[in-house]
């Protein structure tokens, strides 16, 4: 018999009230989520996925339909932006993920010294024995053993392997708390594991480290992203909010596309077909209601018509997100010239050097991405080259060169401006129908275009950005994480535009789907220069397989021998501890025959009878001798 879901939703609806009208967020959701289940759950930016999460995790009550969930099942829920407690320093945030299996651990160390004070075949050192048997089944279920090796994989894989954890999580840039976050998740290690856009912040070793770790997970995953290559390697199961409705697929992202489009062909069919039967059948009333001699046949027509669940309209039209970027003129074959760039921390004198000597020209029509480790530079190179920032040695622009940036910070917008306000001040000769016609193709409409910048989601955010980029007509576009904060079917759009523009593209981009399909080359950037790669992500992977293979080998090496000792330990600890009451048995055996013994020396007709004496005296030596063996090896197996 299978198990039960830990997790069992059933018919759920969840309203809002609008406008004097109740909305509904959620209706008629069914999800279980069983043990080992990874599930990827998407949508656009406001379906519903922050409700079902809460709904899920019991922050939120719905309106209808029901939620079982397991007993005592322990949910690890990781909000965007989690915030860490900013007093705290590394160590004791660990400390905080990992309480209860400290609490145990000081537990068993105060049981063992409390045991060895004990007076071995006592009432109380049988307490003990046992209060102490206890507390390693419970440490055992907690993974207690495996903890210290979680903590150091854990933190070498999200890159803090060097960090000094005293430090206060204050001091940590906001990429970095953000990714701690995440490693507190972890080494708590729920039975149910929520994460909400975990990829953003993470370079390309920490991805493929935490795909791997979230794949061979112990417990249930549920991971709300929009990183379409990271549900791919990760999710068994792809969960989509559409309407209000959710629909589940099985497999990756890939999958999902695949089989949305068959689920909408069929669902049009089915619709058509009904459409068909309905007009029969109201056309048969029609022309037979007045005869007397089919009034049967009709009424009989009539009472299906009425009982005739109506499949709604499937895919109804829907507005999409239309990017467009064009420009006016053409410009000269070399777009970008760098020699000899240096990048520096601070200042050239005295701050941290990013790289130096960078060499390297842009030309016309090229798509280029550029890649790398966190910290090393990426972003700090596009603002050098847009004179943001200083730098050494030479940046020129080619003739006849229009350049508009994307800031992934979109640092470029004031916050208290209304949306259409952001755009006037970049362009104050547009008029409102223009400005509102190009916040539209975006699906910003209406009375949205009054809300103040600073309230808007950071996708609608990132488009007010885009529609002010679009509206430049830009030859060169630079772009820094350009698909950080769009969902899947804004990123799917912009792709598209971006594949469908002739001019001249630089983004840095972690996005593993959109580097496969929008440019055709890889600047992969080291402290100490660059690589190219003539190709998208899959070729550069291709082309980097020796390198990252030794690198993952030798990492996958590390953690197996960690567990492999840890198991070992484990193991010796169980076979120890079995010895240890074993051994306390025999003792207690021992102690209650030698007792026996002694009260039967002690008999007249045994203490008499000199052959008798000297037999029950010669079984007490041995007893003795064989409890003070087993004392000898108790006390051995205690230290």
């Amino acid at each position: 018999m299978a198990d039960a879901p830990i997790i069992d939703i059933v018919n759920l609806e969840k309203r809002y009230r609008s406008k004097n009208t109740d909305v509904f967020a959620l209706q008629g959701i069914d999800l279980a989520i069983n043990k080992g289940d990874i599930f990827g759950v998407i949508g656009k930016s406001g379906a519903g996925k922050s409700t079902l999460l809460n709904i899920i995790t019991g922050i939120l009550p719905f309106d209808s339909g029901t939620r079982t969930v397991k007993s005592s099942l322990e949910i690890g829920y990781l909000k965007q932006n989690e915030a860490l407690n900013s007093e705290n320093t590394l160590r004791e945030e660990i400390e905080d993920a990992l309480s209860e299996v400290y609490d145990v651990r000081e537990k068993l160390l105060e049981a063992s010294k409390r045991i060895s004070a004990s007076t071995p075949g006592s009432e109380e050192y049988r307490n003990l024995s046992e209060a102490y048997e206890k507390l390693t089944n419970q440490y055992d279920a907690l993974d207690g053993y495996t903890a210290d090796t979680r903590i150091n994989i854990v933190l070498n894989g999200l890159g803090f392997g060097d960090f000094n954890l005293e430090q206060k999580t204050a001091h940590l840039s906001g990429g970095e708390k953000i990714r701690f976050g995440i490693a507190k998740i972890l080494l708590h290690n729920p039975e149910l594991l929520i994460l909400d856009e975990p990829t953003n912040h993470l370079d390309f070793t920490m991805l493929t480290w935490l795909e791997d770790y979230l794949s061979s997970y112990k417990g249930s995953v549920l991971i709300v992203s929009h990183d379409r290559y990271f549900l791919d390697k990760v999710a068994y199961n792809i969960c989509e909010i559409e309407n209000g409705n959710l629909y589940k697929y099985k497999g990756g992202y890939s999958a999902f596309l695949t089989q949305k489009e068959e689920r909408i062909r069929h669902a049009e069919k089915e619709y058509e077909k009904q459409q068909s039967e309905l007009a029969a059948m109201r056309d048969y009333v029609a022309k037979n209601l007045v005869k007397s001699s089919s009034s049967n046949s009709v009424g009989s027509r009539v009472k299906a018509l009425e009982k005739m669940e109506l499949q709604a309209k499937p895919n109804p039209k829907q507005k999409e997100v239309h990017f467009k970027f064009e420009y006016d003129f053409e410009p000269h074959k070399v777009v970008l010239s760098c020699k000899d760039v240096g990048i520096y921390v601070g200042n050239a004198a005295t701050g941290k050097q990013l790289y130096e000597n960078i060499s390297l020209e842009v030309l016309k029509g090229e798509k280029i991405a550029i890649i790398g480790k966190n910290g090393v530079g990426k972003s700090s190179f596009l603002k050098a080259v847009l004179k943001k920032i200083p730098y050494t040695g030479q940046i020129k622009f080619g003739g006849n060169v229009k350049v508009a940036y994307f800031d992934q910070e979109l640092g470029d917008l004031n916050l208290d401006d209304t949306v259409i306000e952001a755009v006037h001040r970049a362009y104050p000769t547009k008029t409102e129908f223009e400005i509102r016609s190009a916040l539209g193709r975006l699906l910003i409409e209406d009375e949205a275009v009054f809300k103040r910048v600073r309230d808007l989601s950071g996708a609608n955010r990132a488009k007010v950005a885009f529609c002010i980029i679009m509206l430049k007509r830009a030859n060169v576009l630079i772009f820094d994480e350009p698909t950080n904060h769009l969902d899947y079917i804004a990123k799917e759009a912009l792709d598209d535009a971006l594949k469908e523009f002739t001019g001249t593209l630089i983004t840095v981009s972690h996005d593993r789907y959109f580097l496969n399909c929008v440019p055709d080359k890889i600047i992969e950037m080291f402290p100490t220069g660059f690589n190219e790669y003539n190709g998208g992500y899959d070729y550069y992977l291709e082309h980097k397989k020796p390198e990252i293979v030794e690198k993952t080998v030798k990492a996958d090496s590390e953690n197996k021998a960690a567990y492999k000792e840890n198991k070992k330990n484990k193991a010796d600890d169980r076979k120890r501890r079995a010895k240890l009451l074993s051994l306390q048995r025999e003792m207690d055996s021992l102690e209650d025959e030698i007792a026996t013994l002694k009260a039967e020396s002690e008999k007249p007709d045994v203490s008499s009878d000199y052959q008798k004496l000297s037999d029950i005296l010669a079984l007490i030596a041995d007893k003795e001798s064989c409890l003070e063996d087993a004392e000898t090896e108790w006390l051995e197996l205690s230290e």
